[in-house]
């Protein structure tokens, strides 16, 4: 696995194996790697000749008050579990290479980016999409993959690159669960174990509402309602959103004949987690 720390230095590689014929998959993440991130890469390598990872903890996503500085770090656990996942290049630029001095421009996807996460998250979603952009830019992937547990992003990234005409086909794989059902991610570090063990309640509460869809119930309303009943039993959860929105379009509804994303944020102790669940009519 090569590393490579200069966006001429991956523009470089990246055109290099174009040129010779190979496809490119891009999994973009901010570190902190768990089993969730590598099962993305596992995917890029199944799909694609060549993959790149890159590891870069965005400036721009984070808000004033929000953990940019405490965000776990740990580039050579990452590197080493990478190597081991055979892996082409790792790439690793410094803030300072993405946004030089000057720097100005940011992306919006003006719709999409509101409510949910984003309402409570001004601005997140531009930083998103801006360093995504810049990402496949740079990299000219054929293939881009990211998860559903961070499932507005998703929606989001693949407007993206629907609107700007991207060269990429935006892949949205399933959410990688511990064994106790809890979303992997890497906050999860932060959870004191009093609080690992009343997050499984995101987890519990999203399945009450797979189990109402699956026995007839197709009011969004009441879906939420019986997430938000389950939630609110756990003392240690303080609700930043539960929503039931059309799927992918994540627009308002009541459930027929289309998809419905079930979402939710809980604070657990001093940790955001998010969560969701994707409702479907079975064919």
């Amino acid at each position: 696995m090569k590393r490579i720390l200069t966006i001429d230095g991956m523009k470089a590689e990246a055109r290099g194996q174009t040129a010779a014929g190979r496809t490119i998959g891009l999994v973009p993440t901010m570190g902190a790697l768990h089993e969730g991130h590598l099962s993305l890469v596992r995917e890029s390598r199944r799909s694609a000749a060549v993959t790149v990872v890159s590891v870069f903890v965005n400036p721009l996503q984070f808000g004033a008050g929000e953990d940019f500085t405490k965000y776990p770090r740990n580039l050579e656990r990452d590197a080493a579990l990478l190597e081991k996942e055979a892996v082409d290049f790792l790439f690793l630029p410094a803030a300072d290479e993405m946004y030089p001095p000057g720097f100005q421009t940011t992306v919006e996807v003006a719709k999409l980016q509101k409510g949910l996460c984003g309402a409570s998250r001004p601005g997140h979603f531009k930083g998103v999409a801006t360093v995504v952009l810049k990402l496949l830019n740079i990299v000219r992937p054929d293939f881009a993959f990211f998860g559903q547990k961070d499932a507005q992003q998703a929606v989001v990234l693949r407007r993206l690159a629907a609107d700007l005409n991207l060269d990429v086909a935006v892949r949205i794989m399933p959410i990688v669960r511990e064994p106790d059902g809890l979303a992997m991610s890497s906050r999860n570090a932060y959870l004191k174990a009093s609080d690992r063990q009343a997050a499984v309640v995101l987890s519990r509460s999203l399945a009450e509402a797979r189990h109402a869809f699956e026995t007839g119930e197709r009011r969004a309303s009441e879906i939420t309602a019986r997430v938000r009943e389950i939630i609110a039993g756990e003392p240690a959860a303080r609700v930043d959103y539960i929503e039931t929105v059309g799927w992918p379009d994540l627009a308002g509804l009541d459930i027929s004949d289309r998809g419905a994303l079930v979402a939710l944020a809980v604070k657990i102790g001093r940790t955001r987690l998010i969560d969701n669940t994707i409702l479907t009519m079975k064919e």
